[in-house]
Protein backbone atom coordinates (compact mmCIF):
# COMPACT_ATOMS: atom_id res chain seq x y z
CA UNK A 1 0.00 0.00 0.00
CA UNK A 2 1.35 3.50 -0.76
CA UNK A 3 1.66 5.40 2.25
CA UNK A 4 3.08 8.90 0.66
CA UNK A 5 1.91 11.90 -0.18
CA UNK A 6 1.04 13.02 -3.90
CA UNK A 7 4.02 15.57 -5.19
CA UNK A 8 0.66 17.29 -6.36
CA UNK A 9 -1.57 19.88 -4.37
CA UNK A 10 -5.18 19.17 -5.47
CA UNK A 11 -7.75 21.94 -5.04
CA UNK A 12 -11.88 21.43 -5.40
CA UNK A 13 -15.13 23.41 -4.89
CA UNK A 14 -16.44 20.53 -1.98
CA UNK A 15 -20.19 21.92 -2.08
CA UNK A 16 -22.58 21.16 -4.29
CA UNK A 17 -22.89 23.30 -7.44
CA UNK A 18 -24.96 26.34 -7.51
CA UNK A 19 -25.50 29.32 -5.47
CA UNK A 20 -26.23 28.23 -1.42
CA UNK A 21 -25.63 30.02 2.13
CA UNK A 22 -22.02 28.52 2.21
CA UNK A 23 -19.46 27.01 -0.06
CA UNK A 24 -16.24 25.21 0.67
CA UNK A 25 -13.28 24.87 -1.48
CA UNK A 26 -11.15 22.19 -0.46
CA UNK A 27 -6.87 22.21 -0.69
CA UNK A 28 -4.48 19.04 -0.60
CA UNK A 29 -1.13 18.11 -0.50
CA UNK A 30 2.26 19.31 0.43
CA UNK A 31 1.05 23.60 -0.67
CA UNK A 32 -1.61 23.20 1.52
CA UNK A 33 0.32 25.76 4.10
CA UNK A 34 2.09 27.76 1.31
CA UNK A 35 -1.43 28.74 -0.01
CA UNK A 36 -2.88 29.39 3.32
CA UNK A 37 -0.45 31.94 3.94
CA UNK A 38 -1.09 34.05 0.65
CA UNK A 39 -4.75 33.04 0.87
CA UNK A 40 -4.87 34.36 4.24
CA UNK A 41 -2.23 36.19 5.34
CA UNK A 42 -1.46 33.24 7.62
CA UNK A 43 -1.96 30.05 8.85
CA UNK A 44 -4.51 28.95 10.92
CA UNK A 45 -3.55 27.00 14.36
CA UNK A 46 -4.37 23.63 12.91
CA UNK A 47 -7.45 22.16 13.24
CA UNK A 48 -8.65 25.48 15.07
CA UNK A 49 -11.49 27.75 12.88
CA UNK A 50 -10.14 31.11 11.85
CA UNK A 51 -12.40 33.98 10.63
CA UNK A 52 -10.42 35.48 7.94
CA UNK A 53 -10.19 37.98 5.02
CA UNK A 54 -9.93 35.70 1.99
CA UNK A 55 -7.27 37.96 -0.56
CA UNK A 56 -6.26 38.33 -3.64
CA UNK A 57 -2.78 38.60 -5.15
CA UNK A 58 -2.55 42.19 -4.57
CA UNK A 59 -4.46 42.48 -1.57
CA UNK A 60 -8.02 42.82 -2.85
CA UNK A 61 -11.18 41.47 -0.87
CA UNK A 62 -12.01 37.90 -2.42
CA UNK A 63 -14.87 37.43 0.66
CA UNK A 64 -14.15 36.64 4.15
CA UNK A 65 -14.96 33.59 5.63
CA UNK A 66 -14.08 30.51 7.82
CA UNK A 67 -10.47 28.56 7.23
CA UNK A 68 -9.22 25.44 9.23
CA UNK A 69 -5.86 23.76 8.65
CA UNK A 70 -5.32 20.32 8.77
CA UNK A 71 -1.54 19.17 9.25
CA UNK A 72 -0.91 15.97 8.06
CA UNK A 73 -1.36 12.97 8.76
CA UNK A 74 -4.43 13.88 10.89
CA UNK A 75 -6.63 15.10 8.00
CA UNK A 76 -9.25 13.45 5.56
CA UNK A 77 -6.62 12.49 3.17
CA UNK A 78 -3.76 11.73 5.35
CA UNK A 79 -2.03 14.70 3.88
CA UNK A 80 -2.03 18.65 4.42
CA UNK A 81 -5.14 19.92 4.26
CA UNK A 82 -6.97 23.53 4.11
CA UNK A 83 -10.74 24.34 3.74
CA UNK A 84 -12.47 27.84 3.23
CA UNK A 85 -15.83 27.87 3.84
CA UNK A 86 -17.32 31.26 2.18
CA UNK A 87 -20.25 32.53 1.11
CA UNK A 88 -22.19 29.89 -1.64
CA UNK A 89 -21.75 32.39 -4.57
CA UNK A 90 -20.89 30.55 -7.65
CA UNK A 91 -19.38 32.96 -8.81
CA UNK A 92 -17.19 33.31 -5.39
CA UNK A 93 -16.09 29.99 -5.13
CA UNK A 94 -14.91 29.90 -8.80
CA UNK A 95 -12.35 32.91 -7.88
CA UNK A 96 -11.24 31.47 -4.81
CA UNK A 97 -10.43 27.97 -6.57
CA UNK A 98 -8.81 29.99 -9.04
CA UNK A 99 -6.77 32.10 -6.77
CA UNK A 100 -5.53 28.48 -5.07
CA UNK A 101 -4.96 26.83 -8.31
CA UNK A 102 -2.83 29.92 -9.75
CA UNK A 103 -0.93 29.36 -6.19
CA UNK A 104 0.20 26.00 -7.80
CA UNK A 105 -2.46 23.65 -6.80
CA UNK A 106 -4.21 22.20 -10.02
CA UNK A 107 -8.20 21.16 -10.34
CA UNK A 108 -8.99 17.75 -8.47
CA UNK A 109 -10.42 14.72 -10.31
CA UNK A 110 -13.60 12.68 -9.01
CA UNK A 111 -13.27 10.81 -5.96
CA UNK A 112 -9.49 12.36 -6.08
CA UNK A 113 -9.39 13.52 -2.29
CA UNK A 114 -10.83 10.10 -1.20
CA UNK A 115 -8.36 8.04 -3.84
CA UNK A 116 -5.87 9.72 -1.59
CA UNK A 117 -7.18 9.10 1.92
CA UNK A 118 -7.42 5.74 0.89
CA UNK A 119 -3.89 5.04 -0.71
CA UNK A 120 -3.04 6.52 2.69
CA UNK A 121 -4.55 4.15 4.88
CA UNK A 122 -7.14 6.76 6.52
CA UNK A 123 -9.50 4.13 5.55
CA UNK A 124 -10.24 1.13 3.51
CA UNK A 125 -11.46 0.49 -0.43
CA UNK A 126 -15.38 -0.39 1.29
CA UNK A 127 -15.28 2.83 3.39
CA UNK A 128 -14.09 4.57 0.78
CA UNK A 129 -16.53 3.37 -2.00
CA UNK A 130 -19.30 4.07 1.00
CA UNK A 131 -18.78 7.70 1.02
CA UNK A 132 -20.11 8.18 -2.36
CA UNK A 133 -22.82 6.07 -1.22
CA UNK A 134 -23.76 8.08 1.99
CA UNK A 135 -23.84 11.21 -0.47
CA UNK A 136 -25.96 9.62 -2.97
CA UNK A 137 -28.02 7.72 -0.89
CA UNK A 138 -32.04 7.91 -2.38
CA UNK A 139 -33.98 6.39 1.53
CA UNK A 140 -33.29 7.13 4.83
CA UNK A 141 -32.50 3.26 5.05
CA UNK A 142 -29.78 3.27 2.36
CA UNK A 143 -28.35 6.53 3.74
CA UNK A 144 -28.28 4.31 7.15
CA UNK A 145 -26.54 0.91 5.60
CA UNK A 146 -24.30 3.24 3.76
CA UNK A 147 -22.70 5.12 7.06
CA UNK A 148 -22.70 1.53 8.77
CA UNK A 149 -19.95 0.92 6.12
CA UNK A 150 -18.69 4.21 5.92
CA UNK A 151 -17.73 3.74 9.85
CA UNK A 152 -16.11 0.33 8.96
CA UNK A 153 -19.14 -2.33 9.91
CA UNK A 154 -18.35 -3.67 6.74
CA UNK A 155 -15.09 -4.25 6.59
CA UNK A 156 -14.36 -5.15 9.70
CA UNK A 157 -17.03 -8.33 9.24
CA UNK A 158 -14.93 -8.82 6.16
CA UNK A 159 -11.52 -8.88 8.47
CA UNK A 160 -12.83 -10.94 10.87
CA UNK A 161 -13.95 -13.36 7.76
CA UNK A 162 -10.04 -13.02 6.27
CA UNK A 163 -8.15 -13.71 9.64
CA UNK A 164 -10.17 -16.67 10.04
CA UNK A 165 -9.63 -18.02 6.61
CA UNK A 166 -5.71 -17.08 6.91
CA UNK A 167 -5.36 -19.38 10.11
CA UNK A 168 -6.76 -22.15 8.57
CA UNK A 169 -4.80 -21.79 5.49
CA UNK A 170 -1.92 -21.60 7.29
CA UNK A 171 -2.61 -24.76 8.92
CA UNK A 172 -3.21 -26.57 6.21
CA UNK A 173 -0.21 -25.14 4.17
CA UNK A 174 1.66 -26.62 7.37
CA UNK A 175 0.38 -29.91 6.87
CA UNK A 176 1.95 -30.20 3.27
CA UNK A 177 5.54 -29.24 5.26
CA UNK A 178 5.34 -32.88 7.34
CA UNK A 179 4.19 -35.03 4.02
CA UNK A 180 6.13 -37.93 5.62
CA UNK A 181 4.11 -38.11 9.07
CA UNK A 182 1.30 -40.55 9.71
CA UNK A 183 -0.85 -38.38 11.75
CA UNK A 184 -3.71 -36.98 9.89
CA UNK A 185 -3.72 -32.85 10.20
CA UNK A 186 -6.66 -32.66 8.43
CA UNK A 187 -9.05 -34.73 10.41
CA UNK A 188 -6.90 -33.60 13.92
CA UNK A 189 -7.22 -29.88 12.97
CA UNK A 190 -11.00 -30.22 12.25
CA UNK A 191 -10.23 -28.71 8.83
CA UNK A 192 -13.99 -29.57 7.94
CA UNK A 193 -15.47 -28.02 10.86
CA UNK A 194 -13.73 -25.02 10.59
CA UNK A 195 -14.62 -24.63 7.03
CA UNK A 196 -18.27 -24.68 7.26
CA UNK A 197 -18.27 -22.82 10.24
CA UNK A 198 -16.29 -19.57 7.61
CA UNK A 199 -18.94 -20.66 5.00
CA UNK A 200 -21.97 -19.85 6.99
CA UNK A 201 -20.37 -16.61 8.56
CA UNK A 202 -19.72 -15.66 5.12
CA UNK A 203 -23.47 -16.73 3.48
CA UNK A 204 -24.80 -14.48 6.64
CA UNK A 205 -22.24 -11.40 5.50
CA UNK A 206 -23.35 -12.18 2.26
CA UNK A 207 -27.03 -11.43 2.66
CA UNK A 208 -26.81 -8.27 4.43
CA UNK A 209 -24.62 -7.34 1.93
CA UNK A 210 -27.41 -8.58 -0.80
CA UNK A 211 -29.69 -6.34 1.44
CA UNK A 212 -27.56 -3.48 0.65
CA UNK A 213 -26.95 -3.39 -2.59
CA UNK A 214 -30.71 -3.65 -3.14
CA UNK A 215 -30.63 -0.33 -1.25
CA UNK A 216 -28.45 1.15 -3.32
CA UNK A 217 -29.14 -0.35 -6.93
CA UNK A 218 -33.18 -0.21 -6.41
CA UNK A 219 -35.17 -2.89 -8.21
CA UNK A 220 -36.29 -2.43 -12.29
CA UNK A 221 -39.88 -3.01 -12.56
CA UNK A 222 -42.11 -3.26 -15.70
CA UNK A 223 -45.42 -3.15 -16.44
CA UNK A 224 -46.10 -4.71 -19.68
CA UNK A 225 -49.93 -5.72 -21.20
CA UNK A 226 -52.13 -5.24 -23.61
CA UNK A 227 -53.66 -1.16 -23.91
CA UNK A 228 -56.55 -0.39 -21.27
CA UNK A 229 -55.68 -2.78 -18.82
CA UNK A 230 -54.73 -0.54 -16.15
CA UNK A 231 -50.70 0.13 -15.99
CA UNK A 232 -50.82 4.10 -15.78
CA UNK A 233 -53.19 3.08 -12.75
CA UNK A 234 -50.95 0.91 -11.30
CA UNK A 235 -47.85 3.08 -11.55
CA UNK A 236 -50.27 6.22 -9.87
CA UNK A 237 -51.11 3.44 -7.28
CA UNK A 238 -47.61 2.56 -6.51
CA UNK A 239 -46.11 6.29 -6.71
CA UNK A 240 -49.14 7.77 -4.81
CA UNK A 241 -49.25 10.29 -7.07
CA UNK A 242 -50.71 11.10 -10.61
CA UNK A 243 -47.29 10.44 -12.89
CA UNK A 244 -48.77 8.91 -15.52
CA UNK A 245 -52.28 9.63 -17.76
CA UNK A 246 -54.96 7.51 -17.38
CA UNK A 247 -57.74 7.67 -19.96
CA UNK A 248 -60.27 5.48 -20.98
CA UNK A 249 -58.82 5.67 -24.75
CA UNK A 250 -56.42 2.54 -25.61
CA UNK A 251 -53.06 3.80 -26.67
CA UNK A 252 -52.87 6.86 -24.81
CA UNK A 253 -49.58 5.61 -23.30
CA UNK A 254 -46.96 6.50 -26.16
CA UNK A 255 -44.15 5.96 -24.66
CA UNK A 256 -42.21 4.38 -21.26
CA UNK A 257 -42.37 6.46 -18.20
CA UNK A 258 -40.26 5.91 -15.67
CA UNK A 259 -40.83 6.63 -11.92
CA UNK A 260 -38.51 6.02 -9.04
CA UNK A 261 -40.26 5.08 -5.68
CA UNK A 262 -39.38 3.58 -2.48
CA UNK A 263 -40.89 0.37 -0.69
CA UNK A 264 -39.99 0.31 2.49
CA UNK A 265 -36.84 2.24 2.31
CA UNK A 266 -35.97 -0.27 -1.00
CA UNK A 267 -35.84 2.00 -4.50
CA UNK A 268 -38.34 0.77 -6.99
CA UNK A 269 -37.77 1.87 -10.74
CA UNK A 270 -41.43 1.72 -12.31
CA UNK A 271 -41.69 1.03 -15.90
CA UNK A 272 -44.88 1.88 -17.24
CA UNK A 273 -45.08 0.94 -21.02
CA UNK A 274 -47.13 1.56 -23.97
CA UNK A 275 -49.79 -1.21 -24.34
CA UNK A 276 -49.05 -4.09 -26.78
CA UNK A 277 -50.64 -4.52 -29.89
CA UNK A 278 -50.82 -4.02 -33.58
CA UNK A 279 -51.25 -0.92 -34.63
CA UNK A 280 -50.72 1.32 -37.81
CA UNK A 281 -49.86 4.46 -35.69
CA UNK A 282 -45.93 5.31 -36.41
CA UNK A 283 -45.44 7.22 -32.80
CA UNK A 284 -47.40 4.16 -31.22
CA UNK A 285 -45.26 1.49 -32.79
CA UNK A 286 -42.14 2.90 -31.61
CA UNK A 287 -43.20 3.59 -28.11
CA UNK A 288 -43.96 -0.50 -28.16
CA UNK A 289 -40.43 -1.04 -29.65
CA UNK A 290 -39.18 0.91 -26.68
CA UNK A 291 -41.39 -1.86 -24.29
CA UNK A 292 -39.72 -4.48 -25.62
CA UNK A 293 -36.31 -2.85 -25.01
CA UNK A 294 -37.43 -2.39 -21.47
CA UNK A 295 -38.12 -5.92 -20.34
CA UNK A 296 -34.52 -6.88 -21.44
CA UNK A 297 -32.84 -4.39 -18.39
CA UNK A 298 -36.05 -5.35 -16.01
CA UNK A 299 -35.78 -7.24 -13.13
CA UNK A 300 -39.43 -8.19 -12.23
CA UNK A 301 -42.00 -8.06 -15.12
CA UNK A 302 -45.45 -7.30 -14.07
CA UNK A 303 -47.89 -8.75 -16.68
CA UNK A 304 -51.26 -6.80 -16.50
CA UNK A 305 -54.46 -8.59 -17.35
CA UNK A 306 -58.03 -7.24 -17.42
CA UNK A 307 -59.74 -9.23 -14.89
CA UNK A 308 -63.08 -8.97 -16.37
CA UNK A 309 -61.76 -11.66 -19.62
CA UNK A 310 -58.56 -13.40 -18.20
CA UNK A 311 -54.87 -14.57 -19.47
CA UNK A 312 -56.03 -14.40 -23.17
CA UNK A 313 -53.82 -15.79 -26.29
CA UNK A 314 -52.60 -11.94 -26.62
CA UNK A 315 -51.17 -11.81 -22.46
CA UNK A 316 -49.95 -15.78 -23.30
CA UNK A 317 -47.53 -14.16 -26.81
CA UNK A 318 -46.53 -11.23 -24.79
CA UNK A 319 -45.09 -14.13 -21.81
CA UNK A 320 -43.42 -16.28 -24.48
CA UNK A 321 -41.78 -12.97 -25.48
CA UNK A 322 -40.36 -11.62 -22.09
CA UNK A 323 -37.15 -12.58 -21.13
CA UNK A 324 -37.02 -16.17 -19.60
CA UNK A 325 -34.31 -15.19 -16.47
CA UNK A 326 -36.44 -12.35 -15.49
CA UNK A 327 -39.20 -13.21 -12.51
CA UNK A 328 -42.85 -12.57 -14.01
CA UNK A 329 -46.27 -12.18 -11.94
CA UNK A 330 -49.86 -11.88 -13.49
CA UNK A 331 -51.50 -8.98 -12.03
CA UNK A 332 -55.09 -9.23 -12.72
CA UNK A 333 -56.71 -5.75 -12.48
CA UNK A 334 -59.91 -4.22 -12.02
CA UNK A 335 -61.61 -6.57 -9.36
CA UNK A 336 -63.67 -3.42 -8.36
CA UNK A 337 -65.68 -4.66 -11.73
CA UNK A 338 -65.74 -8.58 -10.89
CA UNK A 339 -66.69 -7.67 -7.54
CA UNK A 340 -63.43 -10.51 -6.86
CA UNK A 341 -61.68 -10.51 -3.28
CA UNK A 342 -57.71 -9.22 -3.21
CA UNK A 343 -55.39 -12.27 -2.72
CA UNK A 344 -51.98 -13.78 -4.01
CA UNK A 345 -51.96 -17.23 -5.35
CA UNK A 346 -50.13 -19.92 -7.91
CA UNK A 347 -51.31 -21.46 -10.33
CA UNK A 348 -49.24 -23.78 -12.64
CA UNK A 349 -45.84 -22.32 -11.12
CA UNK A 350 -46.60 -18.72 -11.84
CA UNK A 351 -48.13 -15.82 -8.61
CA UNK A 352 -51.17 -14.59 -9.58
CA UNK A 353 -52.19 -11.49 -7.51
CA UNK A 354 -55.75 -9.48 -7.86
CA UNK A 355 -55.46 -6.38 -7.40
CA UNK A 356 -57.94 -2.83 -8.20
CA UNK A 357 -55.43 -0.43 -9.68
CA UNK A 358 -58.35 2.36 -9.40
CA UNK A 359 -59.46 1.89 -5.68
CA UNK A 360 -55.83 0.72 -4.54
CA UNK A 361 -57.22 -2.59 -3.15
CA UNK A 362 -54.78 -5.43 -2.75
CA UNK A 363 -51.56 -3.25 -4.14
CA UNK A 364 -50.25 -3.52 -0.40
CA UNK A 365 -50.11 -7.23 -1.42
CA UNK A 366 -48.63 -6.49 -4.76
CA UNK A 367 -45.69 -4.13 -3.15
CA UNK A 368 -44.99 -7.00 -0.25
CA UNK A 369 -44.32 -9.78 -2.88
CA UNK A 370 -41.80 -7.43 -5.29
CA UNK A 371 -39.85 -7.07 -1.86
CA UNK A 372 -40.13 -10.98 -1.51
CA UNK A 373 -38.66 -11.44 -5.40
CA UNK A 374 -36.22 -9.48 -4.81
CA UNK A 375 -35.04 -10.89 -1.89
CA UNK A 376 -35.06 -7.91 0.15
CA UNK A 377 -36.19 -8.76 3.77
CA UNK A 378 -37.80 -5.97 6.09
CA UNK A 379 -35.55 -6.67 8.83
CA UNK A 380 -32.91 -4.17 7.82
CA UNK A 381 -30.72 -3.81 11.12
CA UNK A 382 -27.05 -4.86 10.13
CA UNK A 383 -27.17 -4.17 6.94
CA UNK A 384 -24.38 -2.93 4.86
CA UNK A 385 -24.00 -0.95 1.96
CA UNK A 386 -22.79 -3.14 -1.25
CA UNK A 387 -21.98 -2.65 -4.14
CA UNK A 388 -21.76 -5.58 -7.33
CA UNK A 389 -18.15 -6.23 -7.10
CA UNK A 390 -18.80 -6.85 -3.33
CA UNK A 391 -21.21 -9.92 -4.17
CA UNK A 392 -19.04 -10.62 -7.00
CA UNK A 393 -16.20 -11.10 -4.69
CA UNK A 394 -18.32 -12.42 -1.68
CA UNK A 395 -19.88 -15.34 -4.83
CA UNK A 396 -16.28 -16.14 -5.86
CA UNK A 397 -14.86 -16.97 -2.27
CA UNK A 398 -18.32 -19.46 -1.80
CA UNK A 399 -17.17 -21.14 -4.73
CA UNK A 400 -14.36 -21.85 -3.75
CA UNK A 401 -14.44 -22.63 -0.60
CA UNK A 402 -17.11 -25.01 -1.87
CA UNK A 403 -14.50 -26.88 -3.70
CA UNK A 404 -12.56 -26.90 -0.66
CA UNK A 405 -15.11 -28.38 1.16
CA UNK A 406 -15.38 -31.13 -1.20
CA UNK A 407 -11.53 -31.92 -1.93
CA UNK A 408 -11.17 -31.80 1.95
CA UNK A 409 -8.57 -35.28 1.80
CA UNK A 410 -6.49 -33.41 -0.52
CA UNK A 411 -4.79 -30.68 1.09
CA UNK A 412 -2.57 -29.60 -1.60
CA UNK A 413 -6.01 -28.84 -3.43
CA UNK A 414 -7.11 -27.27 -0.08
CA UNK A 415 -4.70 -24.86 0.59
CA UNK A 416 -4.93 -23.84 -3.14
CA UNK A 417 -8.88 -22.89 -2.99
CA UNK A 418 -8.38 -21.45 0.58
CA UNK A 419 -5.60 -19.10 -1.27
CA UNK A 420 -7.89 -17.66 -3.67
CA UNK A 421 -10.56 -17.39 -1.69
CA UNK A 422 -8.17 -15.16 0.37
CA UNK A 423 -7.52 -13.04 -2.32
CA UNK A 424 -11.25 -12.67 -3.70
CA UNK A 425 -12.17 -11.82 -0.22
CA UNK A 426 -9.30 -9.22 -0.07
CA UNK A 427 -10.27 -7.47 -3.01
CA UNK A 428 -12.94 -6.14 -0.87
CA UNK A 429 -11.27 -3.92 0.97
CA UNK A 430 -8.68 -3.12 -1.32
CA UNK A 431 -5.77 -5.24 0.26
CA UNK A 432 -5.25 -6.75 -3.96
CA UNK A 433 -6.79 -4.06 -6.04
CA UNK A 434 -5.55 -3.33 -9.96
CA UNK A 435 -5.14 0.22 -10.41
CA UNK A 436 -7.56 0.35 -13.53
CA UNK A 437 -10.20 -0.86 -10.76
CA UNK A 438 -9.38 1.87 -8.49
CA UNK A 439 -9.65 4.40 -11.42
CA UNK A 440 -13.20 3.23 -12.38
CA UNK A 441 -14.50 3.18 -9.20
CA UNK A 442 -13.47 6.98 -7.96
CA UNK A 443 -13.91 8.42 -11.53
CA UNK A 444 -17.45 7.84 -10.38
CA UNK A 445 -17.00 10.27 -7.57
CA UNK A 446 -18.14 13.75 -7.81
CA UNK A 447 -15.48 16.66 -7.56
CA UNK A 448 -14.33 17.82 -4.33
CA UNK A 449 -14.55 14.40 -2.68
Amino acid sequence: MNTTNSADTIAAIATASGAGGIGVVRVSGPLSQTIAVSVLGHCPKPRHAAYLDFLQADGDLIDRGIAIFYPNPHSYTGEDVLELQGHGGTALMQILLARCIALGARQAEPGEFTRRAYLNDKMDLAQAEAVADVINAATIEAAKSAVRSLSGEFSQRINTLLSKLIDLRMYVEACLDFPEEEIDFITQGRVADKLDAIIAEMQAVFVKAKQGSLLREGINVVLVGQPNVGKSSLMNQLAGEEVAIVTAIAGTTRDTIKNAIQINGVPLHVIDTAGLRETDDEVEKFGIARTWRATETAHIALLLVDATHGITEVEKSILARLPQKIPKVWVHNKIDVTQEPALITEQDHAIHIYISAKTGVGVDLLKHHLLQLAGYQNNAEGVFMARARHLSALTEVAAHLDLAASQINSAELVAEELRLAQEALSSITGEFTPDDLLGEIFSKFCIGK
